[in-house]
């Protein structure tokens, strides 16, 4: 099993073993419930469909309810799928917890990221902008973006105003500072995508080593 799907909480402080203040943030991780199990014979590969987050069954449609009762377990809010080893053993309505991350130092993070609307180049992509004296007459615009009388066109890919953020983000191996498995609470250190209440889905790094292995 290779993740979980949980709901940022926001950032706090904590001190690690040598005493020195750790910014982290603070995920409510799980627990998710089974709710469909797929099979490479079946379905061409191998996955589990988890759920997340209560509803009342007024905001679910009757094919997604009759979904659940399936699984026999309560309408969700929220349904992932997240990859599984071939031949592992996940029943359909069996509930995950924090114990999916046990001795993983590293996860990635998916989320939507924060949006901030309609932006100019200086704020989406970082540009210097024009002179603010001597006759600047855009300190905040991107400038020339043509070129010469060939190709005469302006290239495609080129930084310009639009919209920013609210897009799906993956941020890479961020660490785990602790996991509280009573609470269902795991500690990242860092920051992470999206705001906070955003719906984030925490997988095994795929670039670092669990522990002990």
């Amino acid at each position: 099993m290779r993740g979980l799907l949980g709901k940022k909480l926001g950032m706090t402080q904590v001190y690690d073993d040598k005493g020195q203040r750790v910014a982290v943030t603070a995920i409510a991780l799980g627990p998710c419930v089974v709710t469909q199990r797929k099979s490479s014979e079946k379905d061409g590969y191998d996955s589990v469909q988890v759920a997340f987050g209560e509803t009342t069954e007024r905001r679910v449609t009757k094919p997604a309810l009759g979904h659940f009762k399936k699984a026999e377990t309560t309408p969700k809010r929220h349904l992932r799928e997240f990859a599984v080893g071939e031949g592992e053993e996940i029943a359909m309505g069996e509930t995950l917890t924090t114990d999916v991350f046990e001795n993983v130092s590293h996860v990635d993070i998916t989320a939507v990221s924060k949006g901030r609307g309609f932006q100019g180049v200086v704020k989406r992509h970082g540009m210097a902008g024009g002179r603010k004296s001597h006759g600047g007459g855009g300190p905040r615009r991107v400038g020339a973006i043509g070129q010469c009388a060939y190709p005469g066109r302006v290239a495609r890919g080129r930084a310009m105003p639009g919209h920013m953020g609210n897009r799906r983000v993956t941020t890479q191996n961020l660490r785990v500072v602790t996991i509280d498995a009573e609470k269902n609470l795991m500690l990242i250190n860092g920051a992470i995508p999206g705001p906070t209440g955003a719906i984030v889905e925490v997988r095994k790094a795929l670039k670092k080593a669990s522990k002990g292995a």
